[in-house]
C-alpha cells in the first residue's frame, strides 16, 4: 500500500509520536499549522472516516480525547484547542486515511474559529432545516 500514514504506522516513515495504543497513533503535523499539531490516526487504514465503523471511530476519538487533554495539561500557553478533520478532497483531505487534527490554541493566536472554513448555507430558514432533518432521518 502507498499510504504514508500506514507506513508511519509500519515504522517504516519516522514521526515524531505523542501517543499509542493498539488501536491508534498520534504524532505531530510535519508541517504544523500551529506548534504542537497533532495527528491522531487509526492503525487499521481507512480511507475516510465514514468508512470507519461506530466502534473504530470510537477508538479514535477515545484516543483524540487522551491527546487533547496532554496538550491542554502539558503544553506551555495553550489556551485551547481546535479539533477536527476533512473527509475527502472535497472537504480537503489530502492523505487518503482517517486522520483527525488537533490544533493547539492560544489567546491572539490569529487563528479563526470552524465556522470560518465554509460560509455557504442556503438557507437557516425553519422549513430549511426541517427539510434537512426530515432528509437525514429517514
Amino acid at each position: 500500500m502507498d499510504c504514508i500514514f500506514c507506513k508511519i504506522i509500519a515504522g517504516e516513515i519516522p514521526c515524531y509520536k505523542v501517543y499509542e495504543d493498539e488501536n491508534t497513533l498520534a504524532f505531530l503535523d510535519v508541517a504544523p499549522c500551529a506548534d504542537g499539531h497533532t495527528m491522531v490516526i487509526p492503525k487499521k487504514h481507512a480511507a475516510a472516516f465514514v468508512e470507519m465503523s461506530p466502534e473504530e471511530s470510537g477508538e479514535l476519538f477515545k484516543a483524540v480525547n487522551i491527546v487533547s487533554n496532554q496538550i491542554m495539561e502539558k503544553m506551555e500557553n495553550v489556551t485551547g484547542l481546535t479539533i477536527g478533520m476533512n473527509t475527502y478532497e472535497s472537504a480537503g483531505q489530502t492523505v487518503m486515511h482517517t486522520h483527525v487534527h488537533i490544533f493547539p490554541r492560544n489567546e491572539n493566536d490569529g487563528g479563526g474559529t470552524t465556522h470560518s472554513i465554509v460560509n455557504n448555507a442556503k438557507s437557516s430558514d425553519s422549513e430549511y432545516l426541517k427539510k434537512i432533518s426530515e432528509q437525514l432521518t429517514k
